[in-house]
């Protein structure tokens, strides 16, 4: 089967797109598939990725809001460029202009939606909240809702990462949303990959003895991502428990952060990790992950720190919480630094073990995803 994925949001500089996308083109392969992506580059050129897998690079302009993406501009010349792949599937990868060129082109070819971004809950939830209540946001932004579900026509299909994400496109309106959550590098993040020396120094680094709780942060420093919140909550925390927090990542954010945390010893920045295997090991050795972002349709950072044995600490909204609430995990009022505290110190003195769940793989991931695909082809042809 070739499947052709329109990735609107794939770039080299890219984050978790980017991560899923490169899996796709390793793994489609070795599962019989050939996989094209077609992206958004500064010029037209065709870049082989191995046998059975290429992408195909459309010249278009960058992205104003983010200097790393460039936007399909040209509606038309993608679709000239779908026409020429004759596929036997197209993906779009995100719900935003690419998807509609997507959902516009003449084609009987079967399509799905790939939900990696909640447009909602990342940008009107969190702009909004403590004015009016997220059913009243909602209300107000049918206008956003009725977009969806204009999509969800036009594809045979709206995959959805999450239990929760799909609880909320069904309620929606959204008719043929599939969930099929994503997995994590296989045989890699393990409690096993636990090193005390390596706790000891991360404590020594927040100006703690080993005694004290060390806390794991993991992500871009972007606004959704609430890191200052997160903080806010640590420092409060550490009035009357010894308590550090290693953030891990950079971006845009990263002056806010470094303005809430206001030169407190207990909070250390370290620089994104970019070695797998270092990164687990910090996972494993820390005492639990706490995450801010309740617009993560998924959560990949959640769920490797499940893996690595840690307790989660998440907002009650979005991918993480789904992680959060499968091994018992500890939530929060998303948003709410003081409720965040609280879910800090019930941690503390929960001081119990986690389940760790057997986690879901990559490879898992993209198994049950051709082979919905691989049924929709062969419906479209039995109607045909």
């Amino acid at each position: 089967m070739k499947i052709v994925d329109v990735c609107a949001f794939y770039s080299p500089q890219g984050g978790g797109v980017r991560t899923y996308v490169d899996q796709k083109l390793t793994i489609g392969p070795r599962l019989g598939h050939e996989i094209v992506v077609l992206a958004p580059g500064p010029r037209d050129y065709s870049e082989a990725r191995g046998p059975g897998a290429r992408i195909e690079w459309i010249a278009a302009p960058r992205f104003p809001l983010d200097r790393r993406y460039r936007y399909f501009s040209d509606a038309a010349a993608l679709h000239r460029k779908l026409d020429g792949e004759r596929a036997d599937f197209v993906e779009a990868s995100s719900p935003w202009r690419s998807a509609s060129a997507v959902a516009t082109w003449q084609s009987e070819t079967p399509r799905a939606l790939i939900m990696h971004a909640d447009p909602i809950a990342a940008y009107a939830y969190r702009w909004f909240e403590g004015v009016v209540s997220v059913t009243t946001i909602d209300r107000g932004l049918d206008w956003g809702w009725r977009y969806l579900r204009r999509l969800d026509q036009a594809f045979n299909a709206v995959i959805s990462p999450s239990a929760s994400l799909s609880a909320r496109l069904v309620q929606a309106g959204l008719g043929r949303v599939v969930t099929n959550p994503m997995g994590i590098e296989a045989g890699l993040f393990s409690p096993e990959l636990r090193d005390p020396a390596l706790r000891a120094r991360m404590l020594a680094r927040c100006a703690l003895p080993p005694t004290a709780t060390l806390l794991l942060g993991v992500g871009r420093h972007g606004p959704e991502k609430r890191w200052p919140m997160v903080v806010k909550a640590v420092t409060a925390v550490s009035f009357d428990r010894p308590v550090g927090l290693v953030l891990v990542g950079d971006g845009r954010d990263r002056s806010r952060i470094v303005r809430e945390i206001d030169g407190n010893p207990h909070i250390h920045l370290i620089s994104p990790v970019s070695d797998r295997l270092a990164l687990a090991r910090l996972m494993a050795s820390s005492d639990a992950l706490i995450h801010g972002c309740e617009a993560e349709t998924f959560s990949m950072v959640a769920a490797e720190a499940a893996a690595s044995g840690l307790p989660l600490i998440a907002p009650d909204r979005g991918g993480a919480s789904d992680h959060a609430r499968a091994q018992g995990g500890f939530c929060f009022a998303s948003g709410d630094a003081a409720d965040a505290a609280r879910a800090i110190r019930d941690f503390i003195v929960a001081d119990a073990p986690r389940p760790v769940p057997a986690p879901r793989t990559v490879a898992q991931h993209f198994e049950r995803l051709f082979d919905l695909y691989e049924s929709l082809v062969s419906a479209r042809r039995l109607a045909a």
